[in-house]
């Protein structure tokens, strides 16, 4: 614990930089999401094939590839497209930006599907009855769809976020300093790599626990009223 104690500044620096990663990356996702779930229940065939490769091709490629991919050749995609062009300069994609990135639009698969099933669920038939009292669309939304929505999805959501938390430990090797890089800078600096590794273990376990309790009072929200089985 002395140990620990010692190395607490650089944990408590890779558990924030952990969090802030992930905040990022929801965003992205759930942007991604809406989108994917939008075009998936779309009248549009185009947009419906489109959302149906997106998901096909991100949920069949390992988030470590493809983070490695963004991280090194999308800024040389970037830099050679920008000197063929002549329309912008040296680009250099960040840690963070490659990391919150491609873990948003990977997880943003994942939340299309989540999304798409919660919207299927909600009965067709509140929905024309606003149609049919003269409701606009987004009051339609607002007032019918997405509290629905929101309670369907939330199981699927909930467990979407807790593995997305932990996939963020992936862009340790791309030397993003957060927990888990963190922790094994000060495991290798002290020889006591064991330790360090447990403590992130903790760390993790807190940080899914207190999600898990956030979720579940949102959850107890959305559900007012609702019957249970």
């Amino acid at each position: 614990m002395d140990l620990i104690f010692e190395y607490r500044s650089q944990l408590m620096a890779g558990a924030a930089m952990t969090v802030q990663l992930a905040l990022a990356s929801l965003i992205i996702a759930v942007v991604f999401g809406l989108l994917g779930a939008w075009a998936k229940l779309s009248a549009s065939r185009i947009a419906r094939r489109l959302a149906q490769i997106y998901t096909t091709i991100v949920r069949g490629i390992p988030d470590l590839v493809l983070i490695m991919l963004v991280f090194y050749g999308g800024q040389v995609t970037l830099n050679a497209m920008g000197d063929l062009t002549g329309l912008w300069g040296y680009i250099e994609i960040s840690q963070f930006v490659a990391g919150a990135g491609t873990i948003g639009v990977i997880f943003g698969a994942y939340f299309t599907e989540t999304f798409r099933g919660a919207i299927m669920a909600i009965p067709r038939g509140q929905i024309e009855a606003g149609i049919s009292c003269g409701m606009p669309r987004l009051l339609i939304f607002r007032h019918i769809i997405w509290p629905q929505m929101v309670r369907y999805a939330l199981p699927g959501f909930t467990n979407n976020w807790l593995v997305q938390l932990k996939t963020t430990a992936l862009v340790s090797v791309i030397g993003l300093q957060d927990l888990v890089y963190n922790a094994f800078t000060a495991g290798r600096s002290s020889g006591q790599l064991f330790t360090f590794m447990a403590a992130a273990f903790v760390i993790y376990l807190i940080l899914t626990g207190l999600s898990d309790i956030a979720f579940r009072m949102l959850d107890r929200r959305y559900s007012r009223g609702v019957e249970r089985a």
